[in-house]
């Protein structure tokens, strides 16, 4: 599998990542102390991440023995639930809601009793004073716009995990972002054994389905007034590469923008691979199977594409790309393709 991806246009992050950046002022917070300060005292340490884009982060032992997390990143919340740890916090950048704790439905019973503060996704800053007054001992925002200002901030709240040195923005995979956060919350082996898992599904699947192999697919969706397709970097694509799909050679004679090709009206026919996943973003699938130039590529006219809707389980499992949502898209996807890839 893949680790460290994509850089994206400011824009372009937030309306493909159904999120948007955030930025702030390093100014330290009322009331917090920067975390090295607890380090250098002599505490013991839980764990120390060593590889960031920010340097080495020392994690110190929680003085009650409890470890009070505040998920920010995406996805950092349902890596920390696969792992057995559950967040104070999570920043709910899907929009899942209160009822489903701010993470996928799949995900939102791993709480058990507990409700998360959910901070809602605001799209240009951070609430730095709601964060402090949780106390928290580790943040986590290894799916993130890799800011170093607000990373600065957050450093004098707790000591702050963001992902692997040389990600651009959103642009950890689900593997890299799981043994991350693994490493932050003294759990490797676990995450190791979490990603062995997942990668034996996604083998599994490849190996039901020799029929995907050699053929050429893309992932392709509809924001506003772009077309665009996804590769390598994002999940989106680089699930179907697993599964032994080849990215439709005309996407990649294209101008990319980080894990995206934007598409012109007149390039249109990129998409028209063997087999393509189409999704909305920001419309309803009535809506984009109403497009003239979706409906005019003949992977559409000949039924070897599908759709997903904005807003179903399978579709918000797809973008989330977290241990806990890939078992649902392996199995999922695997077979809404193989009835395509059969035509």
């Amino acid at each position: 599998m893949r680790h460290p991806r994509l850089a994206l246009a400011t824009a372009a992050i937030a309306a493909l990542a159904l999120a948007g950046c955030t930025s702030s002022t390093p100014e330290e917070t009322p009331g917090t102390e920067s975390p090295d300060s607890s380090s250098a005292a002599g505490d013991a340490l839980l764990a120390t991440v060593d590889d960031t884009l920010f340097g080495p982060v020392e994690i110190p032992e929680p003085a009650d023995g409890e470890l009070t997390v505040v998920a920010l990143g995406w996805s950092d919340a349902e890596v920390a639930l696969a792992l057995g740890v559950t967040p104070v916090a999570v920043y709910d950048w899907q929009g899942f809601g209160a009822d489903d704790n701010g993470v996928g439905p799949w995900a939102a019973s791993e709480f058990g009793d507990e409700t998360p503060t959910i901070i809602e996704n605001v799209g240009d800053a951070l609430d730095y004073e709601t964060i402090a007054a949780l106390e928290p001992d580790l943040i986590l925002n290894t799916r993130s716009a890799g800011d170093e200002e607000q990373f600065t901030r957050l450093s004098t709240i707790a000591p702050t995990v963001y992902a692997p040195a040389g990600t651009a923005a959103f642009g950890t995979s689900w593997d890299a972002q799981t043994l991350q956060v693994a490493q932050a919350l003294g759990k490797v082996s676990e995450g190791e054994a979490i990603v062995a898992k997942i990668e034996a599904q996604i083998l599994a699947a490849t190996a039901a389905h020799p029929e995907f192999a050699g053929k050429t697919a893309v992932t392709g969706t509809k924001f506003g007034d772009q077309y665009g397709a996804y590769i390598a970097g994002d999940f989106r694509w680089d699930l179907l590469e697993s599964f032994g799909f080849e990215q439709n050679p005309a996407v990649l004679d294209l101008p990319t923008s980080g894990f995206f090709v934007p598409l012109s009206a007149e390039q249109i026919t990129a998409l028209d691979a063997d087999v393509a996943v189409f999704f909305p973003i920001g419309y309803t699938l009535d809506d984009l199977l109403a497009d003239p130039l979706i409906s005019s590529l003949n992977v559409v006219k000949d039924g070897r594409t599908v759709f997903l809707e904005q807003g179903d389980e399978l579709t918000e499992a797809f973008s989330a790309a977290s241990p806990l949502s890939i078992p649902l898209v392996v199995d999922g996807l695997a077979a809404k393709l193989a009835e395509v890839a059969a035509k």
